[in-house]
Protein backbone atom coordinates (compact mmCIF):
# COMPACT_ATOMS: atom_id res chain seq x y z
CA UNK A 1 0.00 0.00 0.00
CA UNK A 2 1.28 3.45 -0.89
CA UNK A 3 1.96 5.75 2.04
CA UNK A 4 -0.45 8.33 0.66
CA UNK A 5 -3.89 9.52 1.70
CA UNK A 6 -6.76 7.36 0.50
CA UNK A 7 -10.36 8.22 -0.28
CA UNK A 8 -13.13 6.02 1.11
CA UNK A 9 -16.46 6.40 -0.67
CA UNK A 10 -19.61 4.82 -1.99
CA UNK A 11 -19.43 4.83 -5.77
CA UNK A 12 -22.93 6.23 -6.26
CA UNK A 13 -22.96 8.81 -3.45
CA UNK A 14 -20.14 11.00 -4.71
CA UNK A 15 -21.55 12.58 -7.84
CA UNK A 16 -24.61 10.41 -8.26
CA UNK A 17 -23.12 8.26 -11.00
CA UNK A 18 -21.12 5.08 -11.29
CA UNK A 19 -17.55 3.95 -11.66
CA UNK A 20 -16.97 6.01 -14.81
CA UNK A 21 -18.12 9.21 -13.08
CA UNK A 22 -15.94 8.51 -10.03
CA UNK A 23 -12.99 7.86 -12.33
CA UNK A 24 -13.63 11.21 -14.03
CA UNK A 25 -13.75 13.00 -10.66
CA UNK A 26 -10.39 11.48 -9.66
CA UNK A 27 -8.96 12.46 -13.05
CA UNK A 28 -10.45 15.97 -12.86
CA UNK A 29 -10.96 18.12 -9.74
CA UNK A 30 -9.30 15.50 -7.51
CA UNK A 31 -6.46 14.66 -9.87
CA UNK A 32 -3.39 13.60 -7.91
CA UNK A 33 -5.07 14.10 -4.52
CA UNK A 34 -5.41 10.44 -3.48
CA UNK A 35 -3.04 7.50 -3.74
CA UNK A 36 -5.84 4.99 -3.36
CA UNK A 37 -9.60 4.63 -3.11
CA UNK A 38 -11.57 2.29 -0.89
CA UNK A 39 -14.77 1.50 -2.78
CA UNK A 40 -17.48 0.72 -0.26
CA UNK A 41 -19.64 -2.22 -1.36
CA UNK A 42 -20.28 -1.96 -5.08
CA UNK A 43 -21.65 -5.47 -5.36
CA UNK A 44 -25.13 -6.55 -6.40
CA UNK A 45 -27.15 -4.92 -4.92
CA UNK A 46 -25.90 -1.65 -3.44
CA UNK A 47 -29.28 -0.89 -1.83
CA UNK A 48 -30.08 -4.00 0.18
CA UNK A 49 -30.79 -4.18 3.90
CA UNK A 50 -27.35 -2.81 4.85
CA UNK A 51 -26.18 -0.49 2.04
CA UNK A 52 -24.30 -3.19 0.15
CA UNK A 53 -22.94 -5.08 3.16
CA UNK A 54 -25.52 -7.80 2.51
CA UNK A 55 -24.50 -8.91 -1.00
CA UNK A 56 -26.70 -11.14 -3.11
CA UNK A 57 -23.77 -11.70 -5.48
CA UNK A 58 -20.47 -10.64 -3.94
CA UNK A 59 -18.57 -11.20 -7.21
CA UNK A 60 -20.89 -9.10 -9.41
CA UNK A 61 -20.58 -5.33 -9.77
CA UNK A 62 -24.02 -3.77 -9.43
CA UNK A 63 -24.90 -3.02 -13.08
CA UNK A 64 -26.18 0.43 -12.08
CA UNK A 65 -22.55 1.35 -11.29
CA UNK A 66 -20.83 -0.35 -14.21
CA UNK A 67 -18.83 -3.53 -14.35
CA UNK A 68 -15.39 -4.95 -13.55
CA UNK A 69 -13.89 -3.01 -16.46
CA UNK A 70 -14.73 0.17 -14.55
CA UNK A 71 -12.98 -1.14 -11.45
CA UNK A 72 -9.91 -2.05 -13.50
CA UNK A 73 -9.91 1.43 -15.05
CA UNK A 74 -9.85 2.97 -11.58
CA UNK A 75 -7.06 0.58 -10.60
CA UNK A 76 -4.97 1.95 -13.47
CA UNK A 77 -5.17 5.37 -11.78
CA UNK A 78 -5.06 4.62 -8.02
CA UNK A 79 -4.82 1.62 -5.72
CA UNK A 80 -8.27 0.07 -5.23
CA UNK A 81 -9.50 -1.46 -1.98
CA UNK A 82 -12.71 -3.50 -1.73
CA UNK A 83 -14.60 -5.14 1.12
CA UNK A 84 -14.53 -8.90 1.55
CA UNK A 85 -17.58 -9.51 3.71
CA UNK A 86 -16.49 -12.68 5.44
CA UNK A 87 -19.19 -13.12 8.05
CA UNK A 88 -22.44 -13.22 6.10
CA UNK A 89 -24.34 -13.15 2.83
CA UNK A 90 -27.81 -11.95 1.89
CA UNK A 91 -30.83 -14.15 2.52
CA UNK A 92 -31.78 -13.26 -1.08
CA UNK A 93 -28.60 -14.79 -2.49
CA UNK A 94 -29.03 -17.67 -4.94
CA UNK A 95 -27.11 -19.92 -2.56
CA UNK A 96 -29.50 -19.29 0.32
CA UNK A 97 -32.56 -19.50 -1.91
CA UNK A 98 -31.41 -22.92 -3.14
CA UNK A 99 -30.85 -24.00 0.45
CA UNK A 100 -34.30 -22.71 1.38
CA UNK A 101 -35.92 -24.77 -1.38
CA UNK A 102 -33.94 -27.99 -0.94
CA UNK A 103 -32.75 -27.98 2.66
CA UNK A 104 -30.10 -30.58 3.41
CA UNK A 105 -30.14 -31.69 -0.25
CA UNK A 106 -28.82 -28.32 -1.39
CA UNK A 107 -25.13 -28.22 -2.35
CA UNK A 108 -25.02 -24.98 -0.32
CA UNK A 109 -26.43 -26.46 2.89
CA UNK A 110 -22.99 -26.36 4.50
CA UNK A 111 -22.50 -22.68 3.66
CA UNK A 112 -24.91 -21.35 6.29
CA UNK A 113 -24.36 -21.54 10.03
CA UNK A 114 -27.21 -22.69 12.23
CA UNK A 115 -27.54 -23.02 16.00
CA UNK A 116 -27.05 -26.80 16.07
CA UNK A 117 -23.69 -26.64 14.31
CA UNK A 118 -22.21 -24.70 17.23
CA UNK A 119 -24.48 -25.98 20.00
CA UNK A 120 -25.46 -29.57 19.16
CA UNK A 121 -28.13 -30.58 21.62
CA UNK A 122 -28.87 -26.98 22.58
CA UNK A 123 -27.22 -24.08 24.37
CA UNK A 124 -27.38 -23.13 28.02
CA UNK A 125 -28.38 -19.69 29.20
CA UNK A 126 -24.80 -19.07 30.39
CA UNK A 127 -23.39 -20.00 26.97
CA UNK A 128 -25.76 -17.65 25.16
CA UNK A 129 -25.00 -14.78 27.53
CA UNK A 130 -21.28 -15.31 26.92
CA UNK A 131 -21.62 -14.41 23.21
CA UNK A 132 -20.27 -10.94 22.51
CA UNK A 133 -22.84 -8.72 20.81
CA UNK A 134 -22.40 -5.44 18.91
CA UNK A 135 -26.18 -4.90 19.04
CA UNK A 136 -29.01 -5.74 21.42
CA UNK A 137 -30.43 -9.26 21.44
CA UNK A 138 -29.11 -12.67 20.46
CA UNK A 139 -27.43 -13.38 17.07
CA UNK A 140 -30.13 -15.76 15.81
CA UNK A 141 -33.16 -15.65 13.55
CA UNK A 142 -35.81 -18.36 13.45
CA UNK A 143 -36.85 -18.93 9.83
CA UNK A 144 -39.21 -21.19 7.93
CA UNK A 145 -37.54 -22.40 4.74
CA UNK A 146 -39.47 -22.72 1.50
CA UNK A 147 -39.48 -26.50 1.97
CA UNK A 148 -41.31 -26.06 5.28
CA UNK A 149 -38.38 -26.73 7.61
CA UNK A 150 -37.93 -24.50 10.66
CA UNK A 151 -34.32 -23.53 11.34
CA UNK A 152 -32.49 -21.26 13.77
CA UNK A 153 -29.78 -19.45 11.82
CA UNK A 154 -26.88 -17.32 13.00
CA UNK A 155 -27.53 -13.70 12.00
CA UNK A 156 -24.98 -11.53 13.78
CA UNK A 157 -26.21 -8.24 12.32
CA UNK A 158 -29.69 -8.44 10.76
CA UNK A 159 -32.15 -11.17 9.83
CA UNK A 160 -31.36 -10.52 6.17
CA UNK A 161 -27.63 -11.18 6.69
CA UNK A 162 -27.15 -14.92 7.19
CA UNK A 163 -23.84 -15.94 8.73
CA UNK A 164 -21.45 -18.14 6.76
CA UNK A 165 -19.76 -21.23 8.19
CA UNK A 166 -16.26 -20.24 7.16
CA UNK A 167 -14.87 -23.55 8.49
CA UNK A 168 -16.97 -25.63 6.07
CA UNK A 169 -15.59 -26.46 2.59
CA UNK A 170 -18.51 -24.56 1.04
CA UNK A 171 -17.71 -21.50 3.14
CA UNK A 172 -14.05 -21.60 2.20
CA UNK A 173 -14.89 -22.08 -1.48
CA UNK A 174 -17.29 -19.11 -1.35
CA UNK A 175 -14.61 -16.77 0.01
CA UNK A 176 -11.95 -18.10 -2.37
CA UNK A 177 -14.20 -17.40 -5.33
CA UNK A 178 -14.61 -13.77 -4.28
CA UNK A 179 -10.84 -13.37 -3.87
CA UNK A 180 -10.29 -14.61 -7.40
CA UNK A 181 -12.94 -12.22 -8.77
CA UNK A 182 -11.23 -9.35 -6.94
CA UNK A 183 -7.84 -10.27 -8.35
CA UNK A 184 -9.22 -10.39 -11.89
CA UNK A 185 -10.97 -7.05 -11.32
CA UNK A 186 -7.85 -5.13 -10.32
CA UNK A 187 -8.45 -4.99 -6.56
CA UNK A 188 -5.08 -4.81 -4.77
CA UNK A 189 -6.22 -4.47 -1.16
CA UNK A 190 -9.12 -6.06 0.68
CA UNK A 191 -10.77 -5.08 3.92
CA UNK A 192 -12.02 -8.05 5.92
CA UNK A 193 -15.40 -6.80 7.09
CA UNK A 194 -16.75 -8.15 10.40
CA UNK A 195 -13.90 -10.68 10.58
CA UNK A 196 -13.97 -10.69 14.37
CA UNK A 197 -17.33 -12.49 14.34
CA UNK A 198 -16.47 -15.10 11.70
CA UNK A 199 -15.64 -18.03 14.00
CA UNK A 200 -18.14 -19.35 16.54
CA UNK A 201 -17.14 -21.88 19.20
CA UNK A 202 -19.15 -23.20 22.11
CA UNK A 203 -18.05 -21.88 25.49
CA UNK A 204 -16.47 -18.71 24.09
CA UNK A 205 -17.48 -15.13 23.32
CA UNK A 206 -17.54 -16.05 19.59
CA UNK A 207 -15.53 -12.86 18.97
CA UNK A 208 -11.79 -12.69 18.31
CA UNK A 209 -11.11 -16.10 19.83
CA UNK A 210 -7.86 -17.96 19.00
CA UNK A 211 -9.50 -19.71 16.05
CA UNK A 212 -10.44 -16.30 14.64
CA UNK A 213 -6.77 -15.36 14.43
CA UNK A 214 -6.09 -18.65 12.65
CA UNK A 215 -8.90 -17.96 10.18
CA UNK A 216 -7.63 -14.44 9.46
CA UNK A 217 -4.07 -15.74 9.04
CA UNK A 218 -5.19 -18.42 6.59
CA UNK A 219 -7.28 -16.03 4.52
CA UNK A 220 -4.42 -13.53 4.53
CA UNK A 221 -2.03 -16.16 3.17
CA UNK A 222 -4.50 -16.97 0.40
CA UNK A 223 -4.90 -13.29 -0.49
CA UNK A 224 -1.16 -12.64 -0.45
CA UNK A 225 -0.63 -15.55 -2.82
CA UNK A 226 -2.80 -13.59 -5.27
CA UNK A 227 -0.85 -10.37 -4.63
CA UNK A 228 -3.62 -8.84 -2.50
CA UNK A 229 -2.90 -6.98 0.75
CA UNK A 230 -5.23 -7.40 3.74
CA UNK A 231 -6.74 -4.83 6.13
CA UNK A 232 -8.66 -6.21 9.13
CA UNK A 233 -11.63 -4.23 10.44
CA UNK A 234 -12.19 -4.88 14.14
CA UNK A 235 -13.52 -2.69 16.94
CA UNK A 236 -11.99 -3.88 20.21
CA UNK A 237 -10.15 -3.00 23.40
CA UNK A 238 -7.01 -1.06 22.55
CA UNK A 239 -4.54 -3.64 23.88
CA UNK A 240 -6.25 -6.32 21.78
CA UNK A 241 -5.93 -4.04 18.76
CA UNK A 242 -2.18 -3.78 19.35
CA UNK A 243 -1.98 -7.59 19.49
CA UNK A 244 -4.09 -7.98 16.35
CA UNK A 245 -1.79 -5.55 14.53
CA UNK A 246 1.18 -7.83 15.19
CA UNK A 247 -0.52 -10.65 13.29
CA UNK A 248 -1.94 -8.95 10.18
CA UNK A 249 -0.89 -6.63 7.34
CA UNK A 250 -2.99 -3.65 8.43
CA UNK A 251 -5.51 -2.67 11.11
CA UNK A 252 -7.66 0.42 11.63
CA UNK A 253 -6.80 2.99 14.28
CA UNK A 254 -10.35 3.36 15.55
CA UNK A 255 -9.13 4.90 18.83
CA UNK A 256 -7.93 8.02 17.02
CA UNK A 257 -11.32 9.64 16.18
CA UNK A 258 -12.67 9.81 19.75
CA UNK A 259 -9.28 10.78 21.19
CA UNK A 260 -8.93 13.69 18.76
CA UNK A 261 -12.45 14.85 19.63
CA UNK A 262 -11.71 14.56 23.35
CA UNK A 263 -8.54 16.63 22.90
CA UNK A 264 -10.30 19.39 20.96
CA UNK A 265 -13.42 19.41 23.11
CA UNK A 266 -11.69 19.31 26.50
CA UNK A 267 -8.30 20.93 25.75
CA UNK A 268 -6.71 17.71 26.99
CA UNK A 269 -4.14 16.07 24.71
CA UNK A 270 -2.70 13.66 27.30
CA UNK A 271 -4.79 10.58 26.30
CA UNK A 272 -4.10 11.19 22.60
CA UNK A 273 -0.36 11.58 23.17
CA UNK A 274 -0.26 8.42 25.29
CA UNK A 275 -1.99 6.48 22.52
CA UNK A 276 0.18 7.80 19.68
CA UNK A 277 3.26 6.65 21.58
CA UNK A 278 2.09 3.01 21.49
CA UNK A 279 -0.33 2.88 18.55
CA UNK A 280 0.36 0.29 15.82
CA UNK A 281 2.44 1.65 12.99
CA UNK A 282 0.84 -0.64 10.39
CA UNK A 283 -2.56 0.97 10.67
CA UNK A 284 -5.07 2.85 8.56
CA UNK A 285 -6.10 6.08 10.28
CA UNK A 286 -9.61 7.49 10.03
CA UNK A 287 -11.66 10.21 11.64
CA UNK A 288 -14.95 9.27 10.00
CA UNK A 289 -16.26 6.33 7.98
CA UNK A 290 -19.57 5.01 6.67
CA UNK A 291 -20.22 3.85 10.25
CA UNK A 292 -20.42 6.01 13.37
CA UNK A 293 -17.77 7.48 15.64
CA UNK A 294 -16.68 4.58 17.84
CA UNK A 295 -16.26 4.77 21.59
CA UNK A 296 -15.63 1.11 22.43
CA UNK A 297 -12.08 1.48 21.10
CA UNK A 298 -11.14 3.90 23.89
CA UNK A 299 -13.23 2.23 26.61
CA UNK A 300 -12.46 -0.39 29.23
CA UNK A 301 -12.10 -4.07 28.41
CA UNK A 302 -15.61 -5.51 28.74
CA UNK A 303 -14.24 -8.95 29.60
CA UNK A 304 -11.71 -8.04 32.30
CA UNK A 305 -12.50 -4.49 33.31
CA UNK A 306 -9.00 -3.26 32.40
CA UNK A 307 -8.92 0.52 32.05
CA UNK A 308 -9.34 2.07 28.63
CA UNK A 309 -7.71 5.05 26.98
CA UNK A 310 -10.47 7.24 28.40
CA UNK A 311 -12.30 6.72 31.71
CA UNK A 312 -16.09 6.16 31.62
CA UNK A 313 -16.87 9.72 32.72
CA UNK A 314 -14.77 11.17 29.90
CA UNK A 315 -16.49 8.92 27.35
CA UNK A 316 -19.91 10.00 28.61
CA UNK A 317 -18.78 13.63 28.37
CA UNK A 318 -17.48 13.02 24.84
CA UNK A 319 -20.81 11.61 23.67
CA UNK A 320 -22.79 14.45 25.26
CA UNK A 321 -20.44 17.04 23.79
CA UNK A 322 -20.94 15.59 20.30
CA UNK A 323 -24.68 15.85 20.83
CA UNK A 324 -24.30 19.47 21.98
CA UNK A 325 -21.90 20.47 19.18
CA UNK A 326 -24.28 19.00 16.60
CA UNK A 327 -27.27 20.85 18.11
CA UNK A 328 -28.81 17.54 19.12
CA UNK A 329 -28.77 16.09 15.60
CA UNK A 330 -26.49 13.19 16.52
CA UNK A 331 -28.86 12.22 19.32
CA UNK A 332 -31.59 11.67 16.71
CA UNK A 333 -29.39 9.15 14.88
CA UNK A 334 -27.77 7.26 17.74
CA UNK A 335 -28.78 4.26 19.85
CA UNK A 336 -32.47 3.64 20.41
CA UNK A 337 -33.36 6.70 18.30
CA UNK A 338 -32.71 4.84 15.04
CA UNK A 339 -32.32 1.33 13.66
CA UNK A 340 -28.97 -0.49 13.27
CA UNK A 341 -28.40 -0.18 17.01
CA UNK A 342 -24.62 -0.32 17.20
CA UNK A 343 -23.96 -0.03 20.90
CA UNK A 344 -20.51 1.48 20.50
CA UNK A 345 -21.00 4.29 17.98
CA UNK A 346 -22.30 7.86 17.77
CA UNK A 347 -23.77 8.71 14.38
CA UNK A 348 -22.71 12.18 13.24
CA UNK A 349 -20.48 13.78 10.64
CA UNK A 350 -17.08 14.66 12.05
CA UNK A 351 -17.50 18.26 10.93
CA UNK A 352 -20.71 18.54 12.96
CA UNK A 353 -19.09 16.77 15.93
CA UNK A 354 -16.72 19.76 16.02
CA UNK A 355 -19.54 22.30 15.78
CA UNK A 356 -18.76 23.12 12.13
CA UNK A 357 -15.63 24.96 13.31
CA UNK A 358 -13.29 25.15 10.31
CA UNK A 359 -10.09 25.67 12.30
CA UNK A 360 -10.87 22.81 14.69
CA UNK A 361 -11.72 20.60 11.72
CA UNK A 362 -8.44 21.35 9.94
CA UNK A 363 -6.58 20.76 13.20
CA UNK A 364 -8.27 17.37 13.52
CA UNK A 365 -7.28 16.41 9.97
CA UNK A 366 -3.72 17.59 10.55
CA UNK A 367 -3.54 15.39 13.66
CA UNK A 368 -4.84 12.46 11.62
CA UNK A 369 -2.27 13.00 8.88
CA UNK A 370 0.56 13.21 11.44
CA UNK A 371 -0.57 10.07 13.30
CA UNK A 372 1.30 6.86 12.41
CA UNK A 373 -0.21 4.91 9.53
CA UNK A 374 -1.83 5.56 6.16
CA UNK A 375 -4.72 8.07 6.33
CA UNK A 376 -8.14 7.46 4.83
CA UNK A 377 -10.57 10.34 4.30
CA UNK A 378 -14.29 9.59 4.02
CA UNK A 379 -16.06 11.31 1.13
CA UNK A 380 -18.38 13.31 3.43
CA UNK A 381 -15.38 14.37 5.49
CA UNK A 382 -13.45 15.39 2.38
CA UNK A 383 -16.21 17.88 1.61
CA UNK A 384 -16.63 18.96 5.27
CA UNK A 385 -20.17 17.65 5.03
CA UNK A 386 -22.96 18.25 7.50
CA UNK A 387 -25.57 15.90 8.92
CA UNK A 388 -28.15 14.74 6.39
CA UNK A 389 -31.35 14.93 8.42
CA UNK A 390 -33.56 14.46 5.36
CA UNK A 391 -31.96 11.11 4.51
CA UNK A 392 -32.17 10.07 8.17
CA UNK A 393 -35.87 10.95 8.24
CA UNK A 394 -36.55 8.95 5.07
CA UNK A 395 -34.68 5.80 6.05
CA UNK A 396 -34.68 5.90 9.87
CA UNK A 397 -31.21 4.34 9.70
CA UNK A 398 -28.95 6.20 12.09
CA UNK A 399 -25.76 5.90 10.06
CA UNK A 400 -27.45 7.52 7.05
CA UNK A 401 -26.98 10.88 8.76
CA UNK A 402 -23.38 10.63 7.50
CA UNK A 403 -24.06 9.03 4.10
CA UNK A 404 -25.22 11.95 1.98
CA UNK A 405 -25.80 11.53 -1.76
CA UNK A 406 -23.78 14.35 -3.35
CA UNK A 407 -24.82 15.76 -6.73
CA UNK A 408 -22.12 17.10 -9.09
CA UNK A 409 -23.31 20.62 -8.28
CA UNK A 410 -22.92 20.02 -4.55
CA UNK A 411 -19.41 18.65 -5.08
CA UNK A 412 -18.38 21.72 -7.07
CA UNK A 413 -19.79 24.04 -4.43
CA UNK A 414 -18.03 22.15 -1.63
CA UNK A 415 -14.70 22.14 -3.46
CA UNK A 416 -14.88 25.94 -3.63
CA UNK A 417 -15.14 26.32 0.17
CA UNK A 418 -11.93 27.51 1.88
CA UNK A 419 -11.99 24.72 4.47
CA UNK A 420 -12.16 22.07 1.75
CA UNK A 421 -9.45 23.76 -0.33
CA UNK A 422 -7.16 23.84 2.70
CA UNK A 423 -7.95 20.22 3.55
CA UNK A 424 -6.95 19.17 0.03
CA UNK A 425 -3.71 21.13 0.40
CA UNK A 426 -3.05 19.28 3.65
CA UNK A 427 -3.63 16.01 1.79
CA UNK A 428 -1.15 17.00 -0.91
CA UNK A 429 1.44 17.97 1.70
CA UNK A 430 1.00 14.63 3.49
CA UNK A 431 1.39 12.77 0.20
CA UNK A 432 4.48 14.50 -1.10
CA UNK A 433 6.63 15.35 1.90
CA UNK A 434 9.50 12.88 2.44
CA UNK A 435 9.44 13.25 6.24
CA UNK A 436 6.34 11.01 6.43
CA UNK A 437 8.41 8.12 5.09
CA UNK A 438 10.53 8.28 8.25
CA UNK A 439 10.03 8.23 12.01
CA UNK A 440 7.48 9.91 14.26
CA UNK A 441 8.39 11.61 17.52
CA UNK A 442 5.76 12.71 20.05
CA UNK A 443 7.23 15.90 21.47
CA UNK A 444 7.27 16.52 25.25
CA UNK A 445 4.66 19.23 25.87
CA UNK A 446 2.07 20.32 28.42
CA UNK A 447 -1.20 18.42 28.54
CA UNK A 448 -3.01 21.17 26.61
CA UNK A 449 -0.46 21.03 23.78
CA UNK A 450 0.35 18.23 21.37
CA UNK A 451 3.47 18.25 19.23
CA UNK A 452 4.24 15.66 16.54
CA UNK A 453 7.35 15.61 14.36
CA UNK A 454 8.25 13.40 11.41
CA UNK A 455 11.79 13.28 10.02
CA UNK A 456 13.51 11.46 7.17
CA UNK A 457 16.62 12.01 5.04
CA UNK A 458 17.31 15.44 6.48
CA UNK A 459 13.76 16.74 6.02
CA UNK A 460 11.17 17.20 8.78
CA UNK A 461 7.56 18.21 9.30
CA UNK A 462 6.25 19.34 12.69
CA UNK A 463 2.70 19.95 13.93
CA UNK A 464 1.97 21.79 17.19
CA UNK A 465 -1.62 22.18 18.36
CA UNK A 466 -2.22 24.37 21.40
CA UNK A 467 -5.63 23.48 22.77
CA UNK A 468 -5.69 26.27 25.32
CA UNK A 469 -7.80 29.39 25.17
CA UNK A 470 -8.15 30.16 21.49
CA UNK A 471 -7.08 27.12 19.48
CA UNK A 472 -3.69 27.68 17.81
CA UNK A 473 -2.23 25.39 15.14
CA UNK A 474 1.27 25.54 13.67
CA UNK A 475 2.48 23.26 10.88
CA UNK A 476 6.10 23.63 9.81
CA UNK A 477 7.94 21.66 7.14
CA UNK A 478 11.25 21.86 5.36
CA UNK A 479 11.88 21.70 1.64
CA UNK A 480 15.55 21.28 0.68
CA UNK A 481 16.39 22.42 4.18
CA UNK A 482 14.34 25.64 3.93
CA UNK A 483 11.66 25.98 6.61
CA UNK A 484 8.12 26.76 5.46
CA UNK A 485 4.72 26.79 7.14
CA UNK A 486 1.11 25.94 6.40
CA UNK A 487 -1.12 28.96 7.07
CA UNK A 488 -3.95 28.12 9.47
CA UNK A 489 -4.38 31.79 10.37
CA UNK A 490 -6.89 32.30 7.56
CA UNK A 491 -9.34 30.20 9.56
CA UNK A 492 -9.56 32.28 12.73
CA UNK A 493 -12.52 30.55 14.38
CA UNK A 494 -14.46 30.63 11.13
CA UNK A 495 -17.58 28.50 11.52
CA UNK A 496 -20.45 27.48 9.30
CA UNK A 497 -23.89 28.32 10.77
CA UNK A 498 -25.91 25.31 11.90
Amino acid sequence: MRNQVQLITYVDRLGGGGLAELDALLAGPLDGVFGGVHLLPFFHPIDGADAGFDPIDHALVDPRLGDWRGVRSLADRVEVMADLIVNHVSADSPQFQDFSRRGADSPFAGLFLNLDRVFPGGATEAELLQIYRPRPGLPFTCVTLQNGERRILWTTFTGKQVDIDVTHPEGRAYLSGILKAFKAGGVGIIRLDAAGYAIKRRGTSCFMIPETYEFIAGLTREARALGIEVLVEIHSYYREQIEIARRVDRVYDFALPPLVLHALHQADAAPLKAWLAIAPRNCITVLDTHDGIGVIDVGADAATGRAGLLPPAAIDRLVETIHAKSSGQSRLATGAAASNLDLYQVNCTYYDALGRDDLAYLAARALQFFAPGVPQVYYVGLLAGTNDLDLLARTQVGRDINRHHYTPEEINAALARPVVKDLIELVRLRNRHPAFQGELRVLPTADHVIGLEWSHAGECSRLVVDLGAGLAVELMFTEDGVEQSFDFAAHCRQTTPA
